[in-house]
């Protein structure tokens, strides 16, 4: 299992390395010390503790009925349109989404920068990606 030195913690979390030197202290995140002598996260506590301190911005309104599951409230960023379809950028928390849509779509929802939206993703297949610089 990888171990990330507290920069790289801070940079997967999407805080300050003070914040990641803070909770160390604090013994809400595990650490241990490298052969170098510096203090380091364990990959596997890194990715739990993403896991339960993550938290939605916002909370999705009432839904009449939908399937997907994974709903996130965002502020559209972004909207590109030409004759045809637009295309649609959210900032949800940390996360940024976009997505494609009609045109008719996008205009009978009035979606323009600044207005708040909420994605609901829904997917058959997840592509998950290692980076060659992987330790």
């Amino acid at each position: 299992m990888p171990s990330y030195r507290f920069r790289e913690a801070a940079a997967l979390l999407g805080v300050s390395d003070d914040s990641v030197r803070r909770w160390a202290d604090q013994g809400k995140l595990p650490t241990s010390t490298d052969e170098a002598g510096v203090r380091v996260v364990d990959g596997a506590d890194l990715a739990a503790f993403a896991t339960s301190t993550a938290r939605a911005t916002a909370v999705a309104g009432p839904v009449a009925g939908e399937s997907a599951r994974n709903r996130l409230v965002g502020l559209v960023t972004r909207v590109v349109r030409d004759t045809v379809m637009a295309q649609v950028e959210l900032q949800c928390g940390p996360f940024r989404v976009v997505s494609l849509m009609s045109r008719e779509a996008a205009d009978e929802l009035q979606l323009e920068p600044g207005v708040t939206a909420d994605a609901a993703i829904k997917s058959s297949k997840v592509v998950v990606e290692v980076p060659e610089s992987r330790s």
